[in-house]
């Protein structure tokens, strides 16, 4: 009786030590490395959400409007142009798997930093090229990558970059668009083509 006592309680031992092992390796395998966000504006904020989200190390983009001075603004009014805010994406990335660097390169990439309160037929105020940086370093990085993103384009960057105060999620149905949309007339138009040229860039070496 002692003996197959014994042999029981070892059993459960055993059972215990194995279940937990196998807990903490499945524990080890979720990353624990903080993310970043860094908040973007440069034409309609459906174009940026479909690039950004073909990024390596990019964890999600939300659709937005930041820049402006009313709270919680609507789509309808910031169309309007009558709020000050831009639409931005927030890009959240994990800095182990890219850089805010490599991230503001493709900025560059994925609009016309040139062209004053528009992109292509898209005019206003809420267009505008912008980078709105949560850091000190953040800014630093912007400014640095600014200047050398200057020496690709024969007409000077109008891009602002400014301190980000407040982000206003746009509307559910505006988050990620292209991919719900994809046979939409703007997707197809406009978006489309867009993403098809910028992800042949990125693709380069």
């Amino acid at each position: 009786m002692k003996f197959r006592s014994t042999l029981i309680l070892t059993a459960l031992l055993t059972a215990a030590a194995v279940a937990s092992s196998t807990f903490t390796m499945k524990s080890s395998d979720i990353s624990t490395h903080p993310t970043e966000r860094i908040t973007l504006g440069g034409g309609c904020f459906w174009c940026l959400d479909a690039m950004f989200k073909t990024l390596p190390g990019v964890k999600s983009v939300t659709s937005g409007y930041a820049g402006g001075r009313v709270p919680n603004p609507t789509y309808k009014q910031v169309c309007a142009g009558d709020t000050g805010h831009a639409e931005v994406v927030q890009v959240e990335f994990d800095p182990a798997q890219t850089t805010l660097g490599k991230l503001l390169d493709a900025f560059w990439d994925a609009h016309d930093p040139t062209t004053l309160n528009r992109q292509g037929a898209d005019v206003g105020t809420q267009y505008r090229s912008i980078i709105l940086f949560a850091s000190d370093a953040q800014w630093a990085v912007a400014e640095k990558s600014k200047a050398e993103a200057a020496k690709s384009f024969s007409q000077p960057i109008v891009t602002e970059i400014v301190a980000l105060k407040e982000f206003f999620p746009a509307e559910g149905y505006h988050q990620d668009y292209f991919n719900k949309n994809p046979h939409a007339g703007y997707c197809q138009a406009v978006i489309a083509p867009k993403l098809k040229k910028f992800t042949h860039r990125e693709a380069k070496p």
